[in-house]
């Protein structure tokens, strides 16, 4: 260890002239994008709800009548039947996340000395300053609102509320408001969607203390102040918004920067401080801001900061729903994929460090967004399968759950996985804080009953056969991509289907885990490596970034080294010959969690060098889709704690795994906070002379501890620390 500390934050001594090297706030309803010149400082604020409507049809295909055949066809080795199984209406995407507007904040032009920018992790602060002003922001996880305050001798400002952002399209029905307040005014914006009878308003108060403030439509000028502090909220609505009436309930929030601060940093500090990761980096590496640090990719105080600025920006893009593929932020409304949550891999990955990394506030985001959509999954069910039950879609944008983003080449209407994937992560919450949360088990359920009644057709041995299936978003070579028993399809039935018996103890379980039973086993194809598809004929596209007939070795515990060893060296196998395709951040990560599940601490240090060599991170510490900072998304910035945790602590409701995976590059750390599934909290120190842990669980249980140097059974004991002294590891 260093005498050092990690830093929970980052800083430039530049200011961000593109949106993307914006530092970011966000409590999971707003968010805030602070970028722009020192005398032309700029906030772009969002909204989760903020989708466009683009004239799509939301209905699930109804195409139940006709799978009967479709199932016929395949099974008789059609392998493309599936491809004419839609309703013929085009490919369409969900509607697309987009930016409020803008908030610009013009001074007089100047030299600015002095000039520094940061953001703190700790407290969700972005903070912009140079001699002679101050400018500070966060979004407020108790009042729900975007505070900013400028402060300085003499300020002089012009304020005003901007939608000309990339990509605003040239049909919008803008409308502007100013009027002054005994505060100081009023600003509102109001943004009418081209064809729509919906609109996004919004509405900042601005009280400014000392000087005079006059009316500069659509703005206001500000001269002489001492301070000036806003308060800005978002609505996506019908009709009109009460501008007025919004306006007194900002003013009733009005009591102050610090008061406000006060009472969102309770509640965000206590989130983000709850873990916390040390790879005793060097001090003066520590100190370096993100540009520069970002040009030593294998710096350890680089993998320290994006382990903090990525559970920073995960806890911030949480709230009313959980992460999307740009968080909670963007600058422009021509979003890379709808911005959309994506369900067949990204939203997964990002959230996956949810239950380990002690946040439960993301989990109850995720859990949000899958209540609100259940009816949705129901009517997926019944339109495509014509079946009881749920099937999740592929693609959301948060407003509809059915199924209708689905193409040729992307039949996401016939995946069935989506389900249980989706909810894994609450079932391991559940295991994490010993409670049995009766949506998630009613859920379950829903699932259990699809699979019940789609679970029909039988091969030649008696197992059940999953007709039609489809592997994200891969397809066998030289065959269509709607096929037969795809691996992640049977991990997941069979996973769903026992999770469910598990909640539901009596005749409804004694009926899913025989079901469950009866479905084939995985398929080690002639490569030695876990067949993706287990049908005879059925042959392997090794070249592709998701890795999804890797389902049961992560997030699942299906396949374990422990276990199922002759599995996990098929699946290992598999990994081996698994291509990058076109580089993907999500893919490399993807890689790296199954990698770590395998104890490969080799492949996992390759794979985190892909993404660290490959330039993904901007100067916010925001990630992008590809390399080269191409496609601005958040899948790297979410997914890698959930990597570098797996590399350094597992844990399933009866197993702990500590240090299975570590890259050598990293021979001493601390990772502190850490929770298990079986309901303790782990501290973990190492270094080349040996590891240490200490357990502190919160229900008396055994569990078998694994390390390098073998097993070995532990008794905890609720509210006693149990401490471990490892000579090898």
């Amino acid at each position: 260890m260093t005498d050092s500390a990690p830093v929970h934050g980052t800083w430039e001594p530049h200011p961000a002239a593109r949106w993307e090297d914006g530092f970011l706030s966000g409590n999971g309803h707003h968010g805030a994008l602070v970028f722009g010149d020192p005398n032309d400082e700029r906030v772009v604020v969002t909204h989760h709800t903020l989708v466009r409507p683009n004239g799509r049809d939301p209905r699930p295909p109804q195409l139940a009548a006709d799978l009967p055949a479709l199932q016929d066809r395949l099974l008789a080795g059609d392998t493309t039947a599936a491809e004419s199984f839609t309703d013929g209406r085009p490919h369409q995407w969900v509607q697309p996340f987009h930016p409020a507007f803008q908030i610009r904040l013009r001074r007089p032009p100047g030299d600015c000395p002095g000039y520094r920018r940061d953001v703190d992790f700790t407290t969700g602060v972005v903070r912009a300053a140079c001699t002679g002003w101050s400018s500070r922001l966060f979004v407020s996880r108790a009042d729900d609102v975007v505070v900013q305050q400028v402060t300085g001798p003499g300020l002089t400002l012009d304020v005003d509320l901007d939608h000309r952002l990339p990509g605003a399209p040239a049909g919008l029905g803008v409308g502007h408001g100013a009027v002054l307040t005994p505060e100081g005014a009023l600003l509102s914006l109001r943004a009418r969607y081209p064809d729509s009878d919906l609109a996004c308003t919004g509405v900042t108060l601005l009280a400014v203390t000392g000087g005079t403030t006059t009316l500069t439509p659509p703005g206001v000028h500000v001269e002489g102040a001492r301070s000036v502090l806003l308060l800005t909220r978002v609505h996506r609505h019908t009709g009109e918004l009460d501008v007025v009436a919004e306006g007194r309930v900002l003013r009733d929030l009005r009591t102050g920067y610090d008061e406000l601060l006060g009472r969102h940093a309770a509640l965000h500090r206590t989130a983000y401080e709850r873990v916390t990761l040390d790879l005793a980096a060097d001090p003066a590496e520590r100190a370096l801001p993100s540009t520069e640090l970002l040009k030593r990719p294998r710096s350890a105080a680089l993998l320290e900061r994006l382990f903090a600025a990525g559970r920073y920006h995960l806890l911030s893009a949480s709230g009313l729903f959980p992460p999307r593929l740009t968080g909670l932020w963007t600058g422009d409304w021509n979003t890379a994929w709808s911005g959309a949550f994506t369900n067949d891999a990204n939203l997964n990955l990002q959230t996956a460090s949810a239950a380990a990394a002690a946040l439960p506030e993301v989990t109850e985001a995720h859990a949000s967004l899958i209540q609100r959509q259940l009816p949705d999954w129901r009517d997926n069910a019944r339109a495509v399968f014509g079946t009881r039950g749920a099937v999740a879609p592929a693609h959301t944008d948060g407003e509809s759950g059915h199924s209708y983003h689905f193409s040729r080449e992307y039949p996401l209407h016939l995946w069935t996985a989506g389900a249980d994937w989706l909810l894994k992560p609450l079932v391991d919450h559940d295991e994490t804080h010993g409670t049995r949360d009766p949506r998630t088990a009613a859920a379950l359920a829903e699932v259990a009953l699809f699979y019940e009644d789609f679970l029909t057709r039988t091969d030649e041995d008696g197992h059940l056969v999953v007709v039609p299936s489809y592997s994200p978003e891969n397809r066998p070579a030289g065959a269509s991509w709607g096929t037969l028993n795809a691996a992640m399809d049977l991990s997941a039935a069979r996973h769903a289907l026992r999770t469910a018996a598990a909640c539901h103890p009596g005749p409804d379980a004694d009926r899913w885990q025989a079901l469950a039973d009866r479905l084939p086993p995985h398929r080690i194809n002639e490569d030695g490596a876990l067949a993706e598809w287990a049908w005879p004929g059925l042959e392997d596209s090794y070249d592709h970034r998701h890795l999804s007939h890797l389902y049961g070795v992560w997030p699942l515990d299906e396949i374990t080294p422990y276990d199922t060893p002759e599995l996990a060296a098929a699946a290992h196998r598999a990994l081996e010959l698994r291509g990058a395709e076109n580089d993907s951040a999500h893919g490399h990560l993807h890689h790296a969690l199954i990698a770590a599940r395998l104890r490969d601490g080799d492949r996992v240090a390759h794979a985190l060098g892909q993404v660290l060599d490959g330039d993904f991170f901007h100067a916010s510490l925001m990630s992008a889709h590809y390399p080269n900072r191409n496609v601005y998304n958040a899948d790297a910035a979410h997914t890698l704690p959930a990597v570098l945790i797996e590399m350094l602590v597992q844990s399933t409701p009866d197993r702990l795994v500590l240090l299975p995976a570590l890259p050598a590059a990293y021979p001493s750390g601390a990772l502190r906070g850490v929770r298990t599934r079986f309901g303790a909290e782990i501290d973990l120190t190492w270094s080349p002379d040996g590891a240490a842990a200490v357990i502190r669980p919160g229900r008396t249980h055994r569990v078998e501890l694994r390390t390098s140097s073998g097993t070995e059974s532990l008794h905890l004991v609720a509210g006693e620390d149990h401490a471990l002294t490892l000579r090898e590891w």
